[in-house]
């Protein structure tokens, strides 16, 4: 990018703020003043959801009227965020938001975290994100976490990634390989996605980090249009943390040279079509505007010059909600809005109607969505699971064509314990009694 295309975008990010917020002195809260007890409340309240949705398998029907057996493997978990499958096909590892790495074995919990993990800020959205294996897990025993990291107090927080070698139920040799330049409210958000590519590189997404969503004005909003930042961007690097020779912004000295996309808000999802080799990411808008994108390098996604949601003071993000050149819109957009959470393309053979879908795990929408993409087209199909009424955080698909989610029963509280880990299969032959309906789930709310 140019001097002159930043001093632009510059003038088009102020531009796109109420004349009084461009003298204001923002206050950023954790960094530029303490937090006030209210909003320590906020992100710490005092009750706490316990229980799960699911006791015993209970069959259900999508909106479109697919059968879905649904399996609890494992309950009393406190949000979690991610998840993977070990290649010995009976391990799965799953991180717990307030700090937890947890291993299920055959379908069993193991009641005692797995040590060795970093120290983690927890408050609000911040904790441990996601998890990701190393391409050579099997023989090199390397995964990734990503984690909010702090510095000193009320100076912020930020995204960090690092990488550690995973054997006999303990992590050793934990090095952050990232620190994203993303240092921020602890209120804010942080993204944390992660996935390796077909490429063989390690794709990230890091949040707007924005403390002040009930404000019109943000110091962290307009950063993701800044590629001196990390701040609302997809980032791309090597399993070390290196950046790739090829990466769209290394050659700009202003720029940060992970960026592989920016101009994003919340993209909480990353999926790679099998088929295609394309690049897809879902993205919370603000109040409104959840979107999916087709990622390409160095191209910008408009957030905050571009946005289908307003505030959540109901005022307009953008005069300009539509569209600005040089910036992709998004090929799809919910309203009302959906909370699109982690993706996956599904390619198993236990749900044929499924195949090829796209299937988006929705956090306040409390369902699970099939989008049909065909070229630059995407309509949404089926939906299902609102019937449990909980959040579902992440969806992967198991190495058995089963496909696998995690739930929460809210956003935040971290002494909440309702999270679970469900199987979705196709229905048995014979369903049991309890399975015909859907009467003994019970809602965590």
């Amino acid at each position: 990018m140019t001097r002159i295309s930043r001093l632009a975008l510059c003038g088009a990010v102020l531009a796109c703020l109420p004349l009084a917020a461009q003298s204001q002195v923002i206050d950023t809260p954790g960094v530029t003043s303490p937090l006030t007890q209210a909003q320590i409340l906020r992100n710490y309240p005092s009750n706490a959801l316990t229980g799960a949705a699911v006791d015993k398998p209970v069959l259900l029907k999508s909106e479109g009227g697919m059968s879905i057996r649904v399996v609890k493997l494992a309950e009393g978990l406190s949000h979690p965020d991610g998840l993977v499958f070990l290649p010995d096909g009976h391990t799965m590892l799953v991180t717990e938001r307030p700090g937890r790495l947890r291993v299920l074995t055959d379908g069993v919990l193991d009641p005692t975290p797995v040590a060795g993990l970093p120290a983690i800020n927890n408050v609000g959205l911040g904790g441990l994100h996601d998890i990701v294996l190393h391409p050579d897990f099997a023989k090199n025993h390397l995964l990734y976490i990503s984690y909010t990291k702090e510095r000193e107090p009320q100076k912020g927080t930020t995204l960090a990634i690092a990488r550690a070698r995973f054997e006999k139920g303990r992590l050793t040799a934990l090095k952050d390989i990232l620190v994203t330049d993303a240092w921020e409210s602890p209120l804010g958000t942080y993204g944390g996605r992660m996935i390796f590519g077909p490429d063989g590189m390690l794709y990230i997404s890091v949040g707007d980090r924005d403390g002040t969503t009930a404000n019109d004005v943000s110091s962290a909003r307009p950063q993701a249009q800044n590629l001196a930042s990390h701040i609302g961007k997809l980032l791309r690097v090597r399993d070390d943390g290196s950046i790739p020779p090829d990466n769209p912004f290394v050659k700009d000295p202003k720029a940060k040279g992970e960026i592989y996309s920016y101009g994003h808000r919340n993209a909480y999802g990353i999926a790679w079509d099998p088929k295609t080799g394309e690049m897809w990411a879902s993205e919370f808008g603000p109040s409104g505007g959840d979107e999916i994108n087709h990622i390409l390098p160095g191209h910008n996604y408009g957030w905050p010059l571009v946005s289908m949601g307003r505030h959540y003071s109901g005022h307009l993000v953008s005069e300009q909600p539509f569209h600005r050149d040089g910036m992709d819109d998004p090929l799809f957009f919910w309203n009302p809005t959906f909370n699109p959470e982690n993706m996956i393309f599904y390619t198993g053979d236990k749900f044929p109607r499924l195949k090829g879908s796209l299937l988006v795990a929705g956090g306040g929408s409390k369902k699970i969505a099939q989008m049909v993409i065909k070229g630059d087209f995407i309509t949404q199909g089926d939906t299902m699971l609102h019937d449990l009424n909980v959040r579902f955080r992440d969806i992967r698909q198991g190495p058995d064509g089963n496909i696998y989610v995690l739930t929460e029963g809210r956003l935040r509280g971290p002494n909440d314990t309702d999270g679970m880990v469900l199987r979705l299969e196709p229905p048995a032959a014979t369903a049991a009694p309890a399975e015909r309906t859907a009467d003994s789930k019970a809602s965590p709310d």
